[in-house]
């Protein structure tokens, strides 16, 4: 089999610990990325338990000069990238009309301006992994919310960016599909994560998404062919209404 490689970002718990030990499962070698050094040493210790080759750089996803050492040490460690996990990201609640400015410049730079410059780093090792491989290209996989589909109070700033980065990986895919690599963005629900537990006296975390629901469909977008293009999957919680976070 072909070797295929991983970068995950915010890959040091939930989400993206879930979805690097997945692909380590499929056979992946992985890159992953947090900006804390004890959380991320043990996810990997985990992925390399596995078996699978595994490369850990600390970063903060705020700052430029980390998002492209990220990109750099992923092709430095590897030769080659076939699919980049965007799920580093950050939320902060407060009702529109107070909402502090600076904390929507926080959330823009790591929701979105990180992912943008990540993608932009990225692109022309995904485009040379597609070229390799034109029957499964190179994919980008996102972690929005579904706030950024329907808005929730309280959650304006945090839905707003991630509307924008499923706007983006849309935008992925209308440029760059023609070279095989396409994006999709999946919008969960409440996940039962630390993120999410600032919701945890009004939803029971039993209620909650659980990381491998997502980190499973994360994984089944990489299966798919390069002539298939999805360009968002929206994952609601059990109930009586889908449109809610």
């Amino acid at each position: 089999m072909t070797p295929r490689y991983a970068l995950v970002t915010g890959a040091s718990r939930g989400i993206g610990a879930a979805i690097a030990r997945r692909l380590a499962a499929e056979g992946y070698a992985l890159t992953i990325t947090a900006r804390h050094e004890t959380a991320l040493r043990a996810v990997a210790a985990q992925v390399a338990g596995a078996g699978a080759a595994v490369h850990r750089v600390t970063g903060d996803m705020a700052l430029e000069d980390d998002v492209r050492r990220v990109a750099s040490e992923h092709l430095e460690r590897f030769p080659a990238l076939h699919v980049l996990v965007l799920n580093a990201g950050m939320a902060v609640a407060g009702e529109l009309a107070s909402y502090p400015l600076r904390r929507l410049d926080q959330m823009l730079a790591i929701n979105l301006r990180a992912p943008f410059a990540l993608v932009q780093a990225c692109l022309p090792a995904l485009r040379e992994a597609a070229l390799a491989d034109p029957d499964r290209g190179a994919k980008v996989v996102a972690i929005a919310s579904m706030s950024g589909v329907v808005s929730e109070r309280q959650l304006a700033a945090y839905g707003a960016t991630k509307a924008a980065l499923i706007s983006l990986c849309q935008s992925i895919s209308v440029e760059e599909s023609r070279h095989g690599v396409s994006a999709t963005a999946i919008s969960p629900g409440y996940v039962d994560t630390d993120m999410g537990a600032w919701a945890s006296d009004r939803i029971d975390p039993s209620a909650m998404l659980d990381v491998a629901d997502v980190a499973e469909m994360a994984v089944a977008v990489t299966r798919l062919s390069a002539r298939a293009v999805v360009p968002h999957l929206v994952l609601a919680r059990a109930g009586e209404s889908l449109w809610r976070a």
